[in-house]
């Protein structure tokens, strides 16, 4: 598939990969994995493969931080310029962009969206509402490598990922969503181990219309097998709206 880098406005290059239909494209997805991810996992390129069938041109890429791209991950923050290089990209073919973001991608994706109307609509897959952690174990542990610096040193040696020093405290996905002028899905596992199906609950009552949430039965987190199908109905529903109103 064609290798493309992706310039992003803070400077920095990101290692991208496009699947080109051939003709004329339905439409264009931008797929924005989650953090330890990459274009290469074997969940991102299945459901990129997927979407591609479907006859979309699909743009996926490394995050910052991550495989073979520069800078350091910020955890969805600065993730929002990765997006918008994609979008950039996926534009050379379609007008009509979709963004499919997981986790942290999920996140990226609603901060980018929050500036760009002209998004045809946005699939945000096991996002977080808010900057909350669970109150057990996994939590304590999950804040500790997260939001201190000796924790976010120890995590990029652990995970491979070139992590910021500081945590930056952005909005959170809750305070976005009021933001957004798309069509806009939340799908959520029911069996998601790291964020509770209240959060897609919460950011659904957020988002103003057109909006819907797809609670996956026995999914748990990110993009694994359960939520492709999810997903490329969700873009459907999206490009649909779109082209009724426009």
């Amino acid at each position: 598939m064609p290798v493309r880098t992706l310039t992003t406005r803070d400077g920095f290059e990101l290692a991208g990969q496009r699947r080109l239909v051939d003709g004329t494209p339905a439409a264009a997805v931008v797929i924005v994995h989650g953090f330890s991810a990459s274009a290469s996992c074997p969940h991102v390129e299945s459901l990129a493969d997927a979407l591609y069938g479907d006859n979309f041109d699909v743009v996926t890429y490394d995050a910052r931080g991550h495989g073979s791209s520069q800078g350091e991950s910020t955890l969805g923050d600065s993730e929002q310029h990765d997006v918008a290089a994609a979008v950039h990209v996926a534009r050379e073919r379609s007008d009509r962009v979709v963004l499919v973001g997981a986790s942290m991608g999920a996140i990226a994706a609603l901060r980018y969206a929050a500036t760009d109307p002209e998004l045809a609509g946005v699939v945000a897959v096991s996002c977080p509402a808010a900057w909350r952690l669970p109150r057990n174990a996994r939590g304590i542990l999950a804040a500790a490598m997260t939001r201190t610096g000796l924790g976010r040193r120890i995590t990029s040696r652990l995970v491979g990922v070139r992590v910021a020093a500081r945590w930056t405290n952005p909005l959170p996905p809750i305070a976005l969503v009021t933001n957004l002028h798309t069509p806009v899905t939340y799908v959520h596992g029911s069996s998601d181990p790291f964020i509770a199906a209240r959060d897609a609950d919460e950011l659904f009552d957020a988002t103003p219309e057109p909006r819907q949430l797809v609670l996956v039965p026995g999914m748990g987190h990110a993009f694994e097998a359960l939520a492709v199908d999810p997903v490329r109905d969700a873009v459907a529903w999206s490009l649909a709206l779109s082209r009724a109103t426009s």
